[in-house]
């Protein structure tokens, strides 16, 4: 089982996703860190990445994701994923993906932007990020969390969702 906090940069997705793999001994991914410089260059000058930008980044990420399945354990990612395509790469990775989409109001989450230190994604950015999000679709596994909530509300909300489903899948099955 593989489960990636998405959404838009200053949702707290990297908050809580490194709370839950740290609570339940996950490796864990921070999407940013697999970002070519070409891309975090474009980010800091206040430029959007294209999808041209995004695909080989998105494949590295689901590179990863396989690697971790292929050695059977469960992961946790901190991954933008703002589209259905874009979630598409990832879930080709693995059988089991799922998304926990951190999600609140422009508002909100420029607030929390604005308070944020040493990160290089401009607030400027956040409306291209909204403009290019899609909620979870039907066909894609999840929850929504909702960023107006304290982080160890949204952490406990997580946990709920991931923690059975990890011990699930790391249980034998009868014959094994």
């Amino acid at each position: 089982m593989h489960f990636v906090f998405m959404g838009v940069s200053g949702s707290g997705k990297t908050t809580v996703a490194e709370r839950v793999a740290r609570q339940l001994g996950l490796p864990f991914a921070e999407a940013d860190d697999f970002h070519p410089p070409a891309n975090i260059d474009k980010m800091e000058a206040g430029t959007p990445l294209t999808d041209q930008d995004r695909w080989p980044w998105l494949r590295a990420l689901a590179r990863w994701i396989t690697e971790h399945e292929a050695a059977g354990e469960s992961t946790v990612m901190a991954c933008s994923a703002l589209r259905h395509s874009y979630r598409d790469v990832l879930r080709e990775a693995a059988p089991e993906v799922h998304f926990l989409h951190m999600h609140g109001s422009s508002a909100v989450i420029l607030e929390r932007l604005a308070a944020r230190q040493g990160h290089f994604m401009p607030p400027a950015l956040l409306a291209s990020q909204m403009e290019t999000l899609e909620r979870l679709a039907p066909d894609e596994p999840g929850l929504e969390l909702d960023v107006r909530e304290d982080v160890e509300s949204l952490l406990g909300q997580a946990l709920e969702y991931v923690g059975p489903r990890v011990r699930q899948a790391n249980t034998p099955v009868a014959g094994d």
